[in-house]
């Protein structure tokens, strides 16, 4: 049995897999929050050894981990009885029918690298992969399965959290969409939908493919994708767990 963990920046969810197909649906395993300083500040990740000692036979745990070293330490201790082989992933020059462009492979998100591999294994063509949580990236995969580069910009949430600690008079609050807002909670909401979707809608015309899909993935897609206008979307759920097993596989053939 193998175990699929993506921990991310907010959240770590997993899946569990007989090798060829995943046999248990995403599930969250743990949140936590981060201090200004980057560091943790809420740590429910501890309790990761025991959620998961009851699993049988398992063999191997593939991680795709940029929460940083104290979640990989609780990872490391999953089935300690069972001693199974981790393996924390890192983005390669090339893996799974995907060449990476990066100047240092290696410094690429495990968890976009991750996202990369199960975009191209779906749709087999260019196209960009956007994940969309508490940051939004917004990758670009060539026709022949180069990554070409992508950006990293802050997630709609953390926007309007940044305006508000930066700013004396703009607190963040709860707003809805308007093309023309006429408050303040509606201007700071739907300015980080609108600077989201342009730089979505900007990479994919730099693409020169209108038929490129754009595959969408992560917690805001439910925000973002109704305002996402004329491209060809399609929602991926877990495309990190996704790629991680097709990298599982490969390293067993």
């Amino acid at each position: 049995m193998k175990l699929l963990i993506d921990a991310g920046n907010t959240r770590i969810k997993w899946a569990l897999s007989d090798g060829m197909t995943r046999c248990a649906r995403a599930t969250c395993a743990g949140e936590y929050e981060r201090a200004s300083n980057g560091v943790l500040q809420t740590m429910q990740a501890d309790g990761l050894p025991q959620q998961f000692s009851g699993i049988p036979e398992l063999r191997e745990i593939w991680v795709s981990n940029v929460a940083g070293e104290d979640v990989a330490r609780h990872i490391r201790n999953i089935g300690a009885g069972q001693h199974p082989h981790t393996y924390f992933i890192v983005a390669r020059k090339s893996q799974c029918g995907v060449r990476n462009s990066y100047t240092d492979p290696a410094q690429l998100g495990s968890d976009r690298w991750a996202a990369l591999i199960a975009a191209w294994h779906l749709a087999g063509r260019s196209c960009l992969v956007v994940n969309c949580g508490t940051a939004t990236t917004i990758d670009a995969l060539s026709a022949t399965g180069e990554f070409t580069g992508g950006l990293i910009l802050p997630g709609v949430e953390l926007m309007q959290r940044s305006l508000g600690g930066a700013t004396a008079q703009l607190k963040p609050a709860q707003g809805t969409y308007a093309a023309f807002p006429r408050n303040t909670a509606d201007a700071m909401f739907s300015g980080a939908i609108q600077a989201s979707c342009g730089a979505i809608q900007r990479q994919h015309a730099l693409l020169g493919d209108d038929n490129a899909p754009v595959i969408l993935n992560g917690g805001a897609v439910e925000i973002l994708h109704e305002h996402l206008l004329n491209l060809p979307l399609r929602m991926e759920d877990n495309l990190v767990l996704q790629g991680l097993l097709l990298i599982a596989r490969e390293a067993s053939t």
